[in-house]
């Protein structure tokens, strides 16, 4: 069975037990999560959501209640989700200024979520949040420029090698498109020794830049 190029972001869940030591542990496991959706872009607001919605539960809850951290993508939003089975403990947002430090915890998620609820159930609550992520492309890839551009070329450079295969068709597999790179880095390398340049060197240049630019994206998160 072919692979996609990009992991589906399909919908996953954890149970856990809300207690304050659970709370870098899920922070963490949101952030693998997360890294391997390719939503670099939202990392610090979804772990300060999750330190929020589980804080939430174990103050107003109970230390030791059991929940669920419910993660899935709602088109272009990330939805974080804190099952828990109080129906009745509803959060509350308080002002910054308050003198009680109650609330505080879901007016940050308010600062940094793009909407926030709470769903009430027969037999338990769902307090939930929703992060807006980078438009994607059909792959699932962050809508960087040169991502774009390479997807596009790529397409077209398939349907060139592979006659039978129109441009714009349906998303290489894992397996074709690292293939389908392989031979248009191979044949640009002969296009620049058939100019004159020397291979190593436009690698190395190539490389160059990619780590710039990289650097350069990371730095403006």
């Amino acid at each position: 069975m072919s692979q996609e190029t990009c992991m589906p972001r399909k919908r996953w869940d954890i149970a856990f037990m809300a207690e304050p030591a659970e709370v870098a542990a899920l922070r963490r496991i949101m952030r693998l999560h997360l890294e391997v959706w390719g939503l670099h872009d939202v990392v610090d607001e979804a772990q300060l959501c999750v330190s929020e919605l589980v804080s939430n539960v174990i103050t107003h809850v109970g230390p030791g209640t059991p929940a669920t951290l419910a993660v899935s993508m709602k088109g272009a939003h990330l939805r974080i989700e804190v099952h828990d089975p109080h129906a009745r403990a509803l959060p509350t947002v308080r002002d910054a200024t308050a003198d009680s430090e109650e609330g505080r915890g879901m007016a940050l998620v308010d600062a940094v979520a793009d909407r926030w609820g709470v769903l009430l159930r027969p037999d338990h609550k769902v307090t939930w949040c929703e992060l807006t992520t980078q438009p994607t492309t059909a792959d699932g890839h962050g809508e960087v420029a040169g991502v774009i551009r390479a997807e596009d070329l790529l397409r077209h450079y398939a349907a060139a090698a592979q006659p039978q295969r129109r441009a714009g068709a349906s998303r290489l597999t894992s397996t074709v498109a690292e293939e389908t790179v392989i031979a248009a880095i191979t044949d640009f390398l002969h296009w620049f020794r058939a100019h004159g340049r020397d291979a190593d060197d436009m690698l190395d240049r190539a490389q160059m830049r990619f780590e710039a630019e990289h650097a350069a994206r990371r730095r403006a998160r």
